[in-house]
């Protein structure tokens, strides 16, 4: 018996257009001769979806090609910037807002407070404040999407903040919302997740297919990337690094469980570990008014023995942590973010103290451990999620049908 196989069109159109997007995006300039060949596709379909990609200004043609006996063939590029998006990261406590074109250059970027943790209130404070954004930033170039990313848990093919630690988004349909405003597409996703990604297509991690980002601000979490995807699970993040046991009789985290890792490593546990010593009377060029975490790297960095070595008992413990991943995942690359790298080499050095006595030796042997390339935009994420869109076709086919 034959089984007849249901094709759907409209998916083969988009993974084809998205084979060719993104061959011109990473391998540009490149002829319609070599997409062919590379993609696997007739010439005449080549053809086809170039001609739709240059009608809607998505790529260009650039100088011909040296001939190898013919007419010379014409190359391709993506031409980057004729449209334009917001990207949004919801801190704790702040709103950034950044309009990027497809190049990846920042137009604008501004930061804002957001008082209320009521999720109703902050989800109306996002829309309000990047109206204005856009009011006051955006010229006339096309606007093509709004991404928002943050910390927690996010289901992010139906748009919804499972959870989020400081604010009491509680499987809140947030996406649905600012798609009902905006009638662009929305991009919603965890901030941590997102920057590895943009690590992998922008960052340290490019020369790499496999990765993690470790991030270590007011809590602690991980972006895996396998295979130059991230790795989810049913489109629900994975990766809650920060919520690893690490001392069973630890202090108390805000998850409920006793002594996870972000009680020892993150921000907030850093400076109150720093000016607990103080206050016991252990002599520190910091006072106990003085303490935040970039004091404490930049105290550390001079010599200060006491945050030195609260940094360095910080680097063995997440150490711990980052072995199980390696030991796990095997990844070519391991990359840190947060404040705490400001004294990179003293928490580095604990890293790899825990690391070459917890992780495999073959594996441990092939993984690099170093600074994130981002450390200091925390809207990056976004941009990763519209280049992930533009190279998977699902942002495409909307630009190529308007």
């Amino acid at each position: 018996m034959y089984h007849k196989q249901i094709v759907n069109v409209d998916r083969v159109k988009q993974v084809n257009t998205a084979a060719i997007y993104r061959l011109i995006d990473l391998q540009g300039p490149i002829s319609r001769i070599q997409l062919s060949e590379q993609s696997q596709l007739a010439p005449a379909s080549v053809t086809k979806i170039t001609r739709q990609l240059l009608a809607s200004g998505l790529i260009q043609e650039v100088a011909q090609q040296a001939s190898t006996g013919g007419r010379r063939a014409i190359s391709l590029m993506t031409l980057q910037r004729p449209y334009q998006f917001i990207s949004a990261r919801l801190g704790r406590g702040v709103l950034d807002i950044s309009l990027y074109d497809l190049s990846g250059s920042q137009q604008a970027h501004q930061q804002l407070s957001v008082q209320s943790k009521d999720p109703n209130e902050v989800t109306e404070q996002i829309i309000e404040d990047i109206d204005a954004f856009i009011e006051q930033y955006h010229d006339n170039q096309p606007l093509i999407a709004v991404t928002l990313t943050l910390s927690g848990l996010v289901a992010t093919a139906s748009g919804t903040v499972v959870y989020t630690p400081h604010y009491e988004f509680r499987d809140f349909a947030l996406g649905s919302k600012l798609e009902e405003h905006y009638k662009l597409p929305i991009f919603l996703g965890n901030d941590t997740r997102a920057m590895a990604l943009s690590e992998h297509y922008f960052g340290a991690s490019q020369d790499c297919l496999d990765s993690a980002l470790i991030s270590v601000r007011n809590g602690t979490s991980a972006g895996i990337i396998i295979g130059g995807e991230v790795f989810m699970r049913q489109h629900r993040d994975v990766g809650e690094i920060g919520h690893i046991q690490i001392d069973p009789l630890g202090e108390l985290c805000q998850c409920g469980n006793l002594g996870c890792l972000e009680t020892v490593v993150s921000n907030k546990a850093i400076e109150n570990r720093v000016r607990k010593i103080i206050e016991q009377g252990s002599p520190c060029s910091l006072s106990a008014a003085q303490v935040n975490i970039n004091a404490i790297c930049h105290a550390a960095n001079m010599g200060d023995q006491v945050c030195k070595q609260v940094l360095q008992h910080c680097g063995q413990t997440l150490g711990r942590a980052i072995a199980i991943v390696i030991n796990l995942f095997n990844p070519e690359k391991v990359l840190i973010s947060g404040e705490i790298m400001q004294a990179n080499d003293i928490v580095i050095s604990g890293v790899q103290q825990s690391v070459s006595h917890q992780a495999l030796a073959a594996f441990e042997r092939d993984t690099t451990i170093q600074a994130a390339q981002f450390q200091q935009n925390p809207t990056m994420g976004g941009l990763a999620l519209v280049k992930r869109a533009l190279h998977d076709g699902s942002l495409l086919l909307q630009l190529l049908d308007s």
